[in-house]
């Protein structure tokens, strides 16, 4: 599509009462972020009221009309996907806007390839919109789903705003006021969102701490309260243990036990009614599941040991999911694998022909296997001549165990009982004998090419090193989705578009590099940290790096920077390397911090080059094996980016300081 132009729905899919809609962009330096918002406007085209503005703070309708579903990777970059429920959507909005806002001070002028791109509820795409020329703007119309004559149609805007977000709010009828600061760290924010926000939600260490989780003391809502723009920041209360067992050895009893499982089978088997039980009885939890699916807001029902006709031999799925809403029925059919058991392409194939033939909508996959872009884990193919088309979803136990996280630990659910239900099945799936652990095993390919490496006969265009690539690319998304989880905030594995778009082309080039140096790569952008922390794995010396580049103020003086530097770093270790980064080829001066503490002033260049950052760095051996066993490469990949964001990245994001940000909205009605 061109800027101005518009298309109906309907004229694409018969299937559009969900769609879902993704808004991309990349950045030259890896670095560029933007946070999208929706806004539902009646014929005056006003927002209702605060209950109207989705952004970060505020990310699920109460009908399920809208809900942000948070950053996803792609061969492109990273995109922001929202899904729109329009059956549910209130016959007084009639115009639909998405855009997008960026820090202070950065405009969409520095990102490539504004794009947003809607599919339908079977994830096909039915148009894309690339925003050309965007400038110096700090908030972005991509474009509007409005209606016409009972149908919806979609336009797209490219309409910038060189006030931010706070211009782009009040365009549509929304409050602003500046001079409202954020909540200090150490206090517990409540937004309120609408006349439906639950204000004293159950927090995490509430819920593992306690036999019987209690929510947090209510807050009262104040009368002039509105949603703040600045995210919100939640420090969990320590609540002391206490436990009426004669001795330590007693284990606590279990909703979902775990030890007495003996067989894949029985894994399987009791994996899948777990989950699904979870999501019919706890509905943010569900919803969060299956919207990605082109699922609606409804009831839902999760059925396990479901037998379906198929002529002379029935099938038996694993599990079947049902949402109903306002009449319609949105099902799946669900196929469970644990451990490090495969799906099976004659198994996946046959089901999903059993769904096209009895009307489902999609069927489920799910593994430990994390499911990569250009390089689906089951190939399947579809009946063209069967007008019911079905959409193949994955999802990897990783994914699973990071949303029953992000929301008990982070966000919290509206019932305490809803809480500890999560707290159950996460422990459950964190249990040694569940066989849910995520991906756990580099593959056969991994010793030959570690192999080939030292004797240095691995040769460019050898297919084993593609599938390490492969392997390592799904280590790096699960090591994202566990440390997102465990901080409660997006942690996505940077795409660099000087490498490429086509998944497969830059697999086989960094397959080559891997056969040239012997080095995968791989770089995280953790919200709120000043720098991407970059993970390299040399295969030929056996050591992990991981290192962070921290750059220097505007202003000040070299001496204060690395003063400063080194009392942030007072609780790092002492073998922490760093470096200052100058201007030109030259690399300046570096040393350990042991040898930096007395004496600061050693990591400062003499020769007065301009200092444009700092490099710090920890290095420690690689584990050999391919699984995930204690002297296992995978484990030691884990440990190597929790010890260095526990010990450095965390110490330089506490001493950060907080710009100030404006809050957005009217009185919550």
């Amino acid at each position: 599509m061109i800027k101005g132009s518009n298309v109906g729905l309907s004229s694409l899919s018969a299937d559009v009462g969900s769609v879902m809609v993704s808004l991309g962009w990349s950045s030259p330096t890896g670095e560029g972020d933007a946070d999208v918002s929706v806004l539902l406007l009646t014929s005056d085209g006003k927002v209702r009221s605060d209950a109207d503005f989705f952004f970060y703070n505020n990310p699920v309708a109460p009908d399920g009309s809208v809900q942000l579903l948070g950053k996803a990777p792609t061969a492109d970059g990273d995109e922001d996907r929202i899904t729109f429920d329009l059956t549910a959507v209130p016959p007084e909005v009639e115009r639909i806007v998405v855009a997008a806002s960026r820090y202070q001070g950065a405009g969409f002028g520095d990102l490539d390839d504004l794009r947003l791109t809607l599919a339908d509820t079977s994830g096909e795409g039915l148009l894309r919109y690339s925003v050309e020329d965007a400038g110096a703007v700090g908030a972005l119309l991509f474009g509007e789903l409005y209606r016409r004559a009972g149908d919806w149609k979609f336009r797209a805007i490219g309409q910038g705003y060189g006030s931010g977000l706070a211009g782009l709010a009040t365009d549509f009828g929304v409050d602003v006021d500046d001079s409202a600061e954020t909540e200090p760290e150490e206090t517990v924010e409540a937004a309120v969102i609408g006349a439906s926000a639950v204000i004293g939600a159950v927090t995490a260490e509430a819920v593992v701490e306690t036999a019987v989780p209690e929510p947090a003391p209510a807050v009262p809502p104040r009368t002039d309260a509105r949603p703040s723009t600045a995210k919100k920041k939640v420090t969990l209360p320590k609540v002391a243990k206490k436990s009426l067992a004669e001795n330590d050895a007693w284990r606590t009893a279990r909703l979902f036990p775990a030890s007495a499982l003996k067989s894949d089978r029985e894994r399987e088997t009791r994996a899948t009614s777990v989950l699904l039980s979870v999501m019919a009885q706890v509905p943010e939890f569900g919803r969060r599941l299956t919207a990605g699916f082109g699922a609606p807001a409804g009831r839902m029902e999760t059925f396990t040991e479901v037998t379906l006709p198929n002529g002379d031999s029935p099938r038996r799925p694993d599990g079947v999911v049902r949402v109903e809403r306002a009449g319609k029925l949105w099902t799946a059919l669900v196929e469970t694998k644990t451990n490090g058991n495969p799906l099976k392409q004659d198994q996946v194939q046959a089901y999903v022909d059993i769904a096209a033939r009895r009307g489902y909508e999609a069927v489920i996959t799910l593994s430990n296997d994390v499911e990569l872009e250009g390089s689906p884990l089951v190939q399947v193919k579809t009946d063209g001549r069967r007008k019911n088309k079905v959409a193949l979803w994955h999802l990897s136990w990783a994914e699973v165990t990071h949303q029953a996280q992000m929301l008990i630990r982070h966000e919290g659910v509206a019932h305490a009982a809803h809480a500890w239900l999560l707290q159950e099945l996460l422990h459950y799936l964190q249990h040694e004998n569940s066989g849910c652990h995520g991906f756990q095993n580099m593959g056969p390919a991994w010793v030959p090419v570690r192999n080939g490496i030292d004797d240095e006969t691995l040769c460019q265009g050898d297919a084993r090193a593609v599938h390490v690539v492969e392997s390592w690319e799904r280590l790096v998304r699960q090591v994202c989705l566990r440390l997102g989880g465990e901080l409660g905030q997006k942690v996505l594995p940077v795409q660099r578009a000087r490498r490429g778009t086509d998944p497969r082309d830059r697999r086989a080039a960094l397959a080559d590099r891997l056969c040239l140096d012997g080095k995968l790569d791989a770089e995280l952008r953790i919200e709120g940290t000043p720098g991407v922390l970059a993970l390299c794995a040399d295969l030929r010396t056996g050591k992990l790096r991981t290192s962070i580049e921290i750059p220097v103020p505007d202003q000040g003086y070299p001496l204060t920077w690395a003063k400063r530097l080194v009392r942030q770093l007072d609780e790092a270790p002492a073998d922490l390397h760093v470096e200052t980064l100058v201007d030109g080829e030259t690399g300046g001066p570096r040393g350990t911090l042991e040898r930096l503490r007395p004496e600061p002033a050693d990591i400062l260049p003499g020769n007065g080059d301009r200092i444009t950052g700092f490099r710090l760095s920890l290095f420690r051996g690689m584990g050999n094996t391919r699984g995930n066993a204690e002297s296992g490469f995978i484990r030691s990949v884990d440990d190597s980016v929790d010890r260095f964001h526990t010990l450095v990245v965390a110490n330089l994001e506490r001493r950060a300081p907080r710009p100030r940000q404006p809050v957005v909205g009217a009185a919550a009605g």
